[in-house]
């Protein structure tokens, strides 16, 4: 790919502005936060205080839109509270060059590192640098700049109390990812009824799952619809796919495929129902069509065996979901929904109220820190990134002062809003800045010019541009850029600086941030090209862990839990999912191509979504205690483990894997049972048959010598069959 076409994508991305769903509530909420912070710092100590208060009730409002499962007054209290410290701490040396500027570097390669905590910590903490940049050039001394950080602390507290005390669709988000989880899985039901072989992407469970993790002050105020469905939802998936999967014995046509198509409807409605409930606290209002084709007779006279068995289980999880995602509702209502999950339950138990533990504040502290230290290492992306942002901001820094235009932080603010530790978003959003300051200046500056404002007017113009930017800052960087810049520009006015500095003089730093935030990448990048064998080689790894677990069941059913394939389990969906944002990645650089075409990429990644999901259809017939032992299955686990332990580090090193091992494994088995040594299980035996098929297929594709066949496998006959 070449850099041209990579420039085009990115800007084209970061200019970007989509139609998104407005919560004019939660905006209007933060707005009058900031508009209370500056009338009360206005009232007491001035405009120029008031300005730096603004700015810590600004920051801490955006810090709760971020995408966390943390309660939003805490996300607030830790942007005061941080914003405050660092802009003391930036006070007290803003006095002297040399050392501001190490404490400016510093503060900005610990902000660079923080993105090992993840993204919220990484914008708060950018955030801090920025806004940093611009409050010291504020007080005039110590005490001063202790007001200055005492009322930016207030500005979190504030915010943090207007969302206790008028809150706006409380566990909004939680109910978001409970919602989308369980229409996920009624979208996946109904792609079934045409294509039965249909595959589906564990994103959504994986974020249910994120967000049911939840704090002990959490977890007592949890509502009731919140405690059950997604374990049920992790559980629907394989019995939906074995149900609907021909080979376990309902034919492609006639009565028995009409009656699971019927089964598959009427599943993808419960679920819609639910995820709806869910989503607004409501009660669940059922379909009656879908309430009676669950309940019909006729299951039990066209579907026999494991078909059957499934219904069944369907049956029962469909209606814990119903009984969990009651929501409060009316006595009456909640009556109804009850009657409705009785009326489907086939079997099974309701699915126990236990949660997640989340760390609190204190406790994370030191996990943070973890990870932080974790990434300091060669070769670590968010290492790059931090070491590339503080050289960045210090450059800028020095740029901006050596300019005649003064204010010279527009620069380093620049770019250390802009930068993030992968190529695609940095140049994006740098373009998406450059764009948005050129509007957003230009119509503050073109509005003091007609207007002449007071004090009174610029503030109430600064809240303005604030609600715009709560509104509209998730359909696209630009909009929101240019709203900041806006809101910037009144508010330094308020305080008395900038309104001397030029249209012309603001966009020529501005552009000067964004260039060098794009240098830097360009000299000292960090690309994920290189990393696709290493990422490839743990999703294999984690494959084929998830596989052995599942075959191991079989061997000592009585003996095992379902812990370890659990946890195996939700090991292959990040390393997946860590494979595709990675390849994504990967498509947007120009960068040459270093060993993984986009033909090999495209047809080992097929290939091991293929064995992920023939491990998940033997994991839906997982044996009872009481069944009745393989032990040939545990040779083949081990072999399993070992093989994809040693391809994932084969992968690695630009070689082909071979399954040498499996197929030794399958031969043995197949000897015993000749030999009437061992204990016979063809399910088992088809279902391992087919594991090594598509590990084949995945040398095949990653050699590239012959081309893979596109078509999933069949799955493994029903047992018994």
């Amino acid at each position: 790919m070449s850099w041209l076409w990579a420039l085009k994508e990115t800007a084209r991305s970061g200019l970007t502005i989509e139609r998104r769903r407005l919560e004019p509530l939660v905006a209007i909420r933060g707005a009058a936060g900031l508009a209370l912070v500056i009338g009360i710092s206005l009232a007491f100590f001035g405009p120029v205080v008031a300005a730096s208060s603004a700015f810590g009730a600004f920051q801490a409002a955006i810090a709760t839109f971020q995408r966390s499962w943390r309660p939003r007054p805490v996300l607030a209290l830790v942007s005061g509270a941080s914003l405050a410290v660092s802009t003391f701490l930036g006070f007290l040396t803003g006095s002297h060059m040399p050392l501001f500027l190490a404490l400016l570097v510093l503060w900005t390669f610990l902000a660079g590192l923080a993105w090992a905590a993840g993204p919220t910590g990484g914008i708060i903490a950018s955030s801090n640098v920025a806004i940093m940049l611009v409050t010291v050039t504020l007080p005039t001394s110590v005490a001063n700049s202790a007001v200055h950080a005492a009322m930016m602390l207030f500005g979190g507290v504030v915010q943090a109390a207007l969302i206790v005390l008028f809150p706006v669709r409380r566990w909004g988000a939680q109910r978001d990812a409970l919602a989308d989880a369980l229409a996920a899985e009624a979208g996946y039901a109904r792609r079934l009824r045409q294509d039965p072989l249909a595959a589906f992407d564990p994103v959504p469970l994986m974020k249910a799952r994120s967000a049911a993790a939840v704090t002990p002050w959490q977890a007592r105020r949890r509502p009731p619809e919140l405690r059950g469905p997604r374990g049920v939802a992790e559980r629907i998936r394989p019995v939906l796919a074995s149900l609907a999967d021909p080979a376990m014995g309902v034919p492609s046509e006639g009565p028995e495929r009409d009656r699971v198509r019927e089964l598959l409807a009427a599943a993808g409605s419960v679920l819609d129902s639910a995820a709806h409930a869910i989503r607004h606290g409501e009660p669940v209002k059922l379909s009656p069509s879908a309430v009676a084709a669950l309940k019909t007779p006729d299951t039990g006279t066209l579907l026999a065996g494991p078909p059957r068995r499934a219904a069944e289980r369907l049956g029962a999880l469909l209606s814990d979901v119903i009984e969990t995602a009651e929501g409060e509702g009316t006595k009456e209502e909640r009556a109804e929904a009850e009657e409705a999950a009785e009326t489907i339950r086939a079997a099974g138990e309701e699915t126990p109220a236990t949660h997640r533990r989340r760390p609190t504040l204190l406790r994370l502290v030191p996990v943070v820190v973890k990870a932080m230290r974790a990434e300091l290492r060669p070769g670590s992306p968010i290492l790059r990134h931090a070491v590339r942002v503080s050289v960045v901001v210090a450059v800028g820094y020095l740029i901006g002062a050596a300019l005649p235009f003064g204010h010279g932080y527009w620069a380093p603010m620049a770019a250390v809003m802009v930068m993030r530790p992968e190529f695609s978003q940095t140049y994006g959003r740098s373009v998406a800045r450059f764009g948005g300051t050129i509007v957003g200046v230009s119509l503050a500056t073109a509005i003091v010019e007609i207007t002449h404002p007071g004090v009174t007017l610029t503030a109430m113009l600064s809240v303005l541009c604030a609600l715009l930017m709560y509104l509209l800052m998730r359909t696209g960087y630009v909009v929101g850029q240019a709203c900041v810049s806006a809101y910037v520009v009144f508010l330094l006015g308020m305080a008395g600086n900038n309104w001397s500095q030029t249209v012309f003089e603001r966009v020529v730093l501005t552009l000067v941030g964004g260039l060098l935030a794009m240098i830097s990448y360009a000299a000292y990048p960090a690309w994920e090209t290189p990393r696709l064998r290493g990422r490839l080689g743990d999703w294999l790894k984690a494959d084929g862990r998830y596989a052995a677990s599942v075959v191991e069941q079989y061997a000592e059913p009585a003996e095992r839990g379902h812990d370890d394939v659990r946890s195996a389990l939700l090991d292959t969906r990040e390393a997946r999912v860590a494979w595709q944002e990675a390849l994504a990645a990967a498509r947007h650089e120009p960068v040459r191509n270093r060993g993984l075409s986009h033909a090999a990429a495209d047809d080992t990644q097929h290939a091991l979504a293929q064995f992920g999901r023939v491990a998940m259809l033997l994991e839906a017939h997982l044996p009872s205690g009481g069944a009745t032992p393989v032990p040939a299955a545990a040779h083949l686990a081990e072999a399993l483990r070992r093989a994809t332990e040693q391809g994932a580090k084969e992968v690695r090193e630009r070689r082909v894997p071979d399954w040498a091992e499996v197929r030794e494994a399958l031969a043995r088995w197949d000897a015993q049972q000749r030999t009437g040594e061992g204990e016979e299980d063809p399910f088992v035996r088809n279902g391992a048959g087919l594991l090594l098929e598509v590990l084949e297929e995945f040398s095949r594709g990653l050699d590239g010598a012959s081309k893979p066949n596109r078509h999933p496998p069949k799955p493994p006959p029903s047992p018994g069959a």
